[in-house]
């Protein structure tokens, strides 16, 4: 993908560097929508549907109805969460509605707006996730060719150059004559690269996370530890009447290993409740995304983050709890072990 000043027909000369399958110009602009009344701030999205497909052909996919590929009316397409933003069965728009999109310019000091009235053809399917250029839950289609004429212009924002193999000497090569092409007035971003450095930051934080995890598991163990010394010390003359009626080092190590196992699986219980609660507040409240309305319009916001629970992290989680909770009470345990039953007795 690149961008700088570009038009939508430099697609005819990337199209004729070598690798390059195919390229389509992308116009975006943010207007006001209106939906049966309501009235919207969104992103316009203007492609070559066609091409666009074509690229994109595993998410911009309709849900019912066919995207048109060729279309001649003023045909748009939305994302399934501008049709469904809350999503509790009330839908803000459906297939055959009437849109308005509005796009204000500027003469001067003299503002103007230009309608651009059309209905919705299809409804893209569920998408979910990060988009890196390709199609939104939260876009807007129109025909790039309408767009031309309606924002007045043939500058694109970008380009989307799909090639035909992802080998790193491909891109690179496939880079540099993009750039060569235009004297270097546009800038090449490689979707790998994106990846790569949302990868690594990812990669920071899980290390940041792993740090926080660890310090937390050893204060756990620690505390594991000390509940099982204070134990051992209040039961140490049980401990020695048992020992003296014949009860074996070993079964006295059993006893106290059980007994860490019964606390590891009540911690592992507790936690996993707390961590699937917290999740759930933190999904909702703190980063729950969706259109918004006010009084003088809505806003089309962010993310939606869901909660997951998987078989084989809470078995996981249940027998990570239990192997800490067993580790940590290793040393108590030996030491139950190894009293002798004439000073266990003698401890007051």
């Amino acid at each position: 993908m690149y961008g700088g000043s570009s038009l939508v027909n430099d697609t005819q000369a990337i199209d004729e560097i070598e690798n390059v399958n195919m390229s389509v110009a992308v116009i975006q602009k943010t207007c006001y929508v209106k939906f049966g009344g309501r009235e919207f701030p969104l992103t316009i999205v203007c492609v070559n549907f066609t091409k666009y497909k074509n690229i994109y052909s595993s998410t911009f996919v309709a849900e019912s109805e066919d995207i048109p590929l060729n279309p001649e009316g003023p045909e748009v397409v939305v994302g399934k969460r501008i049709s469904d933003p809350w999503k509790n069965g009330t839908i803000l728009c459906d297939v055959n509605d009437t849109v308005e999109i509005i796009w204000t310019t500027r003469s001067g000091y003299t503002l103007k707006n230009e309608s651009y009235t059309g209905y919705v053809a299809a409804i893209l399917r569920e998408i979910g996730g990060i988009s890196l250029g390709g199609p939104s839950d939260l876009g807007v289609y129109i025909p790039i060719s309408k767009a031309q004429n309606f924002f007045g212009t043939d500058e694109c924002n970008a380009i989307i150059v799909q090639l035909k193999n992802d080998d790193e000497a491909t891109i690179e090569s496939v880079s540099e004559a993009i750039k060569e092409h235009f004297s270097g007035q546009v800038s090449v971003t490689s979707l790998t690269a994106v990846l790569d450095t949302i990868s690594t930051a990812f990669s920071t934080i899980e290390l940041f996370l792993a740090g926080i995890a660890g310090i937390s598991l050893l204060v756990a163990g620690i505390g594991i530890m000390n509940i099982m010394i204070v134990s051992l010390m209040e039961r140490t003359r049980e401990i020695g009447i048992l020992k003296a009626l014949g009860m074996k080092s070993r079964t006295v190590l059993l006893i106290f290993l059980s007994e860490s196992v019964i606390v590891g699986l009540m911690g592992a219980a507790i936690g996993i409740a707390s961590g699937w609660g917290l999740a759930h507040v933190v999904a909702r409240f703190g980063l729950g995304g969706g259109m918004q309305m006010g009084n003088r319009g809505a806003a089309a916001g962010g993310m939606t983050i869901t909660s997951v629970l998987t078989p084989t992290v809470f078995l996981g989680a249940f027998a990570f709890g239990i192997v800490v909770s067993v580790i940590f009470a290793l040393y108590p345990a030996w030491r139950a072990s190894k009293l002798k039953p004439v000073e266990a007795l003698r401890y007051e």
